[in-house]
């Protein structure tokens, strides 16, 4: 190990390393790829930075930052914010330069980071592939890539980004994967991109979370949100994680309990990077106790003095059981996971903690009392008990002895005590198993009228029984459809009043009568049930389906054909100068066709050619506009006139002479000027003109 590690272990008081630090840091592993297992809180961080320090660290110091030496992979931002932490000060000594590239964060300032050279850097797959694309990165100096956490990676759909960043790595690199679980996904991922990889293994299923003490909480439906108040209130640890499934029960359990006073925080998938940094700073800093969190917490997250892990919903396997539950107990610290379970969520605890290979102590959750009594044994084995009293607070201390008896300062100070703390919450009882049902006892036999084939079914016989003699569902034993009748069990002491209620007739509900019998009936066993009947259509019977052969079919096969057959001869060859050629019809004369028209005739008999001149106009009417094609053109009707000659039509007028069409008839003016904005002074002119109706000058503008 070199010197600069070893102070920097020194100086955080590392005495032994854990045992997957010591696995990672034999002298036969130095370069050589892994693929270690370990379980969360065994120290992986410190342990990849300790593997890797042969390769990118040459002597005790770091040269000059340039190209990155070493890739950090994390699945999330608080993850690799972390791992950034942890490396900085074991890399402290050796004047480490560090870099990150995580989502959320700033792009330019991380592109100037790399620009002014780091040794490690650490990155989420997404990111570090955009830097890598847009060129931002050069990763030719790579010695070393680890990937921490890369089942959770691989769970949250970072695989493609996995492998086109291992692609772009240089070949000789060192590859080490960390994770929780090794399952078939990273196995080949491991056998694809690393080289004759050592297996690391120092978890087994029997010392799993040795030191975190597994809780199941039976609670009714409506307590759940109470039970975790409680919880929360007795144990008073000094920080906690409450996790959700949903982003929605993270935003109303927080607010759930900010409205009862617990110092609390959200983290959250929706929240930016920014506020699930201040998040975790206030958990790391005292001024929250409580973070109520989904899963995106549940990776790697270290806080100090976490000692309570609740899981406010069941997750949805045990791994991430597992990976919640290690958020505690680190480090050698004792930690408590408490599981709030339910009715209806029972048997998935129990499939999930199975699974797990855990053992939980199952109970109800802490009720009131309990909660009030915790209370009072913390503040009694509180040591401020057994401390002196400062000279400063001695005058106060013998005002209150004299002023008030001894019960009397004891009892205020239960008050105040108390009125720092929530008060907890009142929970139902909670019946973890349902009562078995009573032995039937003595029963007495009766035969109702009607049975299979009339219809009759125990859920109709029931409550028509129950309605009709006055009984309950409990005072009915077996019931029993026969083929033309049924047979009901009832309790002995239920008789007589089953009698009075249907009355001498002994009848019931569409007067189906009622028979006691003297003892049980015996039933015929019944055996298996033959094939159904095959009906056919419309239920008439059908006799089995001959078996016919193709040969059988009154449908032949078509016999085989070729033109070489002597019966058709050959298909003769012909060309397409060879085919006959029809003349073509002439076309029929359009003009004859008109109605009220007939073409001149010769003296013979033959039709001569129209002189349009002198053939009558026809009755079909003719396009506008200019001939064409040699036929007649047509001029426009002359306008219609009076007596005197005047023009009897203003359309006809402007028909007549278009370049009159403006003028007013007297008026001797020309066309009106177009609308809108005069263009120059005579037009201007010539608008006022018209407008007073003589020629006066323009208005000035004011």
């Amino acid at each position: 190990m070199k010197n600069a590690l070893s102070d920097a272990l020194a100086a955080r008081d590392y005495t032994t390393l854990t045992p997957v630090q010591e696995a990672v840091t034999k002298p036969e592993l130095d370069g050589a790829d892994l693929l270690v297992s370990a379980q969360t809180g065994s120290g992986k961080t410190v342990g990849f930075g300790l593997a890797i320090a042969s390769t990118i660290l040459e002597n005790e110091r770091f040269a000059q930052a340039a190209a990155p030496l070493a890739l950090i992979i994390a699945p999330t931002r608080e993850l690799a914010m972390q791992v950034k932490r942890e490396l900085g000060w074991l890399y402290a000594e050796a004047g480490v330069v560090m870099a990150s590239c995580v989502g959320g964060m700033d792009m330019r300032d991380e592109r100037r980071a790399l620009d002014r050279g780091a040794h490690i850097v650490v990155a989420t797959p997404g990111r570090l592939r955009d830097h890598i694309m847009r060129g931002s990165i050069n990763l030719s100096g790579v010695r070393a890539v680890v990937l921490d956490e890369a089942d959770e990676m691989l769970d949250l759909g970072f695989r493609e980004d996995l492998e086109f960043i291992l692609g772009e790595a240089p070949e000789d690199r060192q590859t080490l994967l960390f994770s929780a679980t090794v399952p078939r996904a990273i196995a080949t991922l491991a056998k694809s991109y690393q080289r004759d990889a050592v297996r690391v293994e120092t978890v087994s299923g029997a010392s799993q979370h040795a030191d975190i003490e597994y809780r199941a909480m039976a609670v009714s439906a409506r307590d759940g949100e109470n039970a975790i108040i409680n919880v929360l209130r007795y144990f008073e640890a000094p920080n906690a994680i409450v996790f959700c499934n949903t982003r929605a029960m993270v935003n109303r359990l927080t607010t759930r309990l900010s409205n009862r006073g617990f110092p609390v925080v959200a983290l959250s998938g929706e929240l930016t990077q920014s506020e699930r940094t201040h998040a975790l700073q206030a958990m790391r800093d005292g001024r929250a106790r409580v973070c109520v969190a989904t899963d995106v917490a549940a990776r790697g997250i270290d806080l100090p003095n976490l000692d309570l892990v609740v899981h406010a919903e069941l997750p949805s396997s045990h791994e991430t059981l597992l990976h919640r539950s290690g958020r505690t107990g680190r480090a050698g610290r004792k930690g408590v996971s408490a599981l709030i379970v339910p009715p209806a969520a029972r048997k998935k605890a129990e499939r999930i903690l199975h699974f797990a290979k855990l053992k939980a102590e199952w109970a109800e959750a802490p009720s009131a009392e309990q909660v009030i009594a915790a209370d009072e044994a913390r503040m009694i084995e509180d040591p401020a008990w057994l401390e002196e009293i400062p000279g400063s607070d001695i005058g106060a201390v013998n005002m209150l002895v004299g002023r008030f008896a001894p019960e009397q300062i004891a009892a205020a100070y239960l008050r105040l005590y108390h009125a720092h703390h929530t008060p907890p919450e009142d929970l139902s009882a909670v019946d973890a198993k349902p009562a078995p049902r009573a032995a039937f006892g003595p029963s007495v036999w009766f035969s109702v009228a009607g049975g299979r084939a009339a219809g009759a079914e125990p859920r109709r016989l029931l409550p028509m029984l129950c309605k009709a003699g006055g009984l309950t569902k409990e005072d009915i034993g077996a019931i029993r459809i026969q083929q033309d009748a049924s047979f009901v069990e009832i309790r002995k002491q239920a008789v007589e009043g089953f009698k009075s209620e249907i009355g001498a007739d002994m009848t019931v509900e569409d007067g189906a009568q009622v028979k006691q019998l003297d003892k049980a009936p015996e039933f015929a066993p019944s055996g298996p049930r033959g094939p159904k009947p095959d009906r056919g259509f419309k239920g008439k019977p059908r006799g089995p389906k001959p078996e016919r052969s193709y040969d059988d079919k009154r449908r032949k096969p078509r016999a085989e054909r070729s033109y070489e057959d002597k019966s058709r001869g050959p298909k003769p060859e012909r060309s397409y100068e060879d085919k006959p050629r029809k003349p073509h019809a002439a076309k029929p004369d359009r003009a004859s066709e008109s109605k009220g028209t007939s073409l001149p005739k010769r003296a013979d008999g033959t039709t001569k050619p129209v002189d349009w001149n002198d053939a009558p106009t026809p009755r079909v009417k003719k396009p506008k506009g200019a001939p064409k094609g040699g036929k007649p053109s047509f001029k426009p009707k002359e306008p219609r006139r009076d007596n005197d000659g005047a023009v009897t039509s203003k359309r006809r007028s402007d028909a007549a002479n278009p370049s009159k069409r403006f003028e007013k008839p007297g008026s001797g003016k020309g066309p009106p000027p177009p609308k809108g904005k005069a263009s120059s002074k005579k037009n201007r002119a010539r608008m006022a003109a018209n407008k007073s109706g003589g020629n006066a000058p323009p208005k000035r503008r004011s």
